[in-house]
């Protein structure tokens, strides 16, 4: 693909609204583009060189390979690997697997770091994405202390369909992209338990879903 065409994908990047054109257009020459299909694991490591990915089109979830546990999900307008720039041992443990057809343009860590010391914007912004990860795993452990598994699972499920779902009418509807094993992952709380909560919360009308979609009133936007 060509480097016009890469330029064209990362437009839609916050990361590089303040780089300019022509630092985009030699960063495009650098980068290498991808499709991968829905279900395929995403190597984060390509010739013992870690890579720092940009998702353009689909979903992805990132799993700790020691057990199989979701960590989070990314959508398409950010980033992952990033953590190979500040803890290459915990980025070996993490792999990344694409929850549905994905577009994703990646480069080496260690040219990724030659770009960021040169673009304090960059590496500002990449920081700012590594400190909202873990202050979102620092949240999950405060919930597992104070919150119910309840609801632990229904702000999670609220959460996710308000940042991946779009309004539609009345409601706002995402694409049904998690097992409620993976959802059982993100929530400290077992795959029954997610199964009895959100019967519930469907009774309850909170929720609604089938196998293909999650969806919540439109009034339950704050």
């Amino acid at each position: 693909m060509n480097t016009y065409t890469k330029y064209w994908f990362l437009e839609g990047f916050n990361l590089f609204n303040k780089l300019g054109r022509i630092t985009m257009m030699r960063m495009c020459e650098i980068l290498e583009m991808d499709n991968i299909d829905k279900g395929t694991t995403i190597e984060l490591l390509n010739d013992d060189e870690k890579s720092i990915f940009f998702l353009k089109k689909g979903t992805v979830k990132i799993i700790d390979a020691k057990n199989n546990n979701v960590k989070y999900i990314v959508k398409k307008g950010h980033i992952f690997g990033e953590l190979s720039l500040y803890n290459e041992q915990a980025a070996s443990e993490e792999r990344a697997i694409a929850l549905e057809d994905c577009i994703v343009c990646y480069i080496e860590s260690s040219r990724m770091n030659q770009i960021m010391e040169k673009h304090k914007s960059l590496k500002n912004g990449v920081l700012k994405v590594y400190g909202l990860r873990i202050k979102k795993l620092e949240r999950r452990l405060q919930d597992l202390l104070y919150k119910d598994s309840t609801t632990r699972i229904k702000e999670f499920i609220t959460d996710y369909i308000k940042e991946f779902g779009e309004e539609e009418n009345t409601r706002i509807i995402a694409k049904n992209l998690l097992s409620h094993k993976d959802i059982a992952n993100l929530t400290n709380t077992s795959r029954q338990t997610v199964s009895n909560v959100m019967s519930s919360l469907r009774k309850d009308s909170l929720i609604d879903y089938d196998s293909q979609f999650l969806s919540i009133p439109i009034e339950h936007k704050t």
